[in-house]
């Protein structure tokens, strides 16, 4: 699911993975599955999984 949801970041589509709205990552936000700002820019890296 990371993958997905930084697809749109990754490929210059929206900055942070929130501003997507066509994305699953809300319901999970709303169900706290992952906090809002998952996928910053500052933590970004760490967060899904690719090498800093």
């Amino acid at each position: 699911m990371d993958y997905l949801h930084y697809n749109p970041v990754k490929h210059g589509y929206v900055e942070n993975v929130k501003e997507w709205p066509h994305s699953t990552f809300h319901r999970l936000v709303e169900k706290e599955i992952y906090p809002l700002n998952w996928g910053a820019m500052d933590n970004t890296a760490l967060l899904v999984g690719e090498p800093g």
